[in-house]
């Protein structure tokens, strides 16, 4: 094996490990085409969705706005973690949606990344403000 694919192992290996533990969203590239609850530079930062109901039934909000939105289907889902994909319509271009519930903290983090590209005029940034919007007239977040 050569380096480089040593090295690629253990990122992702670590990578995984990370995601897994439901507490860290992946962090953003240094381009400004993301936006993450959990990023701490005031071109990526966006606030988290807080919970003012039942935590399951705010969970559960999220999963039906996030599929209500057009050409977006969640791709894999644990108890406190979902992953969704929002491809775009002309140019087919694929876009992130991460989502971890930190129950005790009754909190949604929440990240939205173009998958290619540099900017994304806006979009990853208004497609969790529509989430937060949605959530909101459902009563389930502030």
């Amino acid at each position: 094996m050569t380096f480089k694919t040593i090295l690629y192992i253990i990122v992702m290996t670590l990578s995984t490990a990370t995601q897994a533990s439901g507490k860290q969203l992946p962090p953003c590239p240094s381009s400004p085409n993301c936006v993450s609850s959990q990023a701490t530079d005031a071109d990526h930062a966006i606030a988290p969705f807080k919970i003012v109901g039942d935590v399951e039934e705010a969970w559960t909000a999220l999963k039906k706005a996030l599929i209500s939105q057009s050409r977006t289907v969640i791709t894999d889902e644990t108890g406190n973690t979902l992953h969704a994909q929002a491809t775009s319509l002309v140019f087919r271009f694929v876009d992130d949606v991460d989502a971890i519930l930190d129950k005790d903290a009754r909190l949604i983090h929440i990240r939205s990344a173009s998958r290619t590209g540099y900017g994304d005029f806006g979009v990853n940034r208004k497609r969790v403000e529509m989430l937060r919007s949605q959530l909101q007239q459902a009563h389930v977040i502030e």
